[in-house]
């Protein structure tokens, strides 16, 4: 395990709006801000056509192989995540949401694109005091927290 100690910052409670794209919105935002570092939570309605990334195709592969699913009509949607720097220093939101439609859901990360169906409510908790950032791994080949 590794870590590293934050304090809370800013809270900001956001609405996402119709056709947004989630991810791109957040970032944004961010850049916007001058939020470097945040914890997110969501819910609202994603639209159809969003896309999740599912998985890897096989478990121990590499390299990694993602795994897509677009949704084929409104869903309701709850999820978290967190905002870190990449190794240039751009937003980068890593954030799983799970998605039902009737006794459907599929959970996955939103990196693909997640379009906003109608509303989209987020609470942004910034976090201070940690250097905290996404760096590349060898191994796996993903831009992976480094606390």
């Amino acid at each position: 395990m590794k870590y590293s100690e934050a304090q809370q910052g800013r809270v900001f409670v956001i609405r996402l709006e119709d056709g947004d794209i989630f991810h791109e919105e957040i970032e944004r935002f961010a850049k916007e801000k001058g939020i470097e570092r945040a914890y997110l939570n969501v819910v609202g309605g994603a639209d159809k056509e969003s896309k999740l990334v599912v998985g890897p195709e096989e478990s121990r592969t590499y390299p990694v192989n993602p795994m897509e699913h677009e949704l084929y009509d409104a869903h309701e949607i709850v999820g978290t995540g967190t905002l870190f720097p990449d190794d240039t220093s751009a937003p980068v939101v890593h954030l799983h949401m799970a998605c039902g439609r009737e006794e459907n859901t599929v959970t996955g990360c939103v990196r693909n694109g997640v379009k906003v169906w109608h509303v989209m409510e987020v609470i942004l908790v910034e976090l201070l005091g940690t250097q905290a950032r996404r760096l590349p791994d060898k191994a796996t080949g993903f831009k992976l927290l480094v606390p």
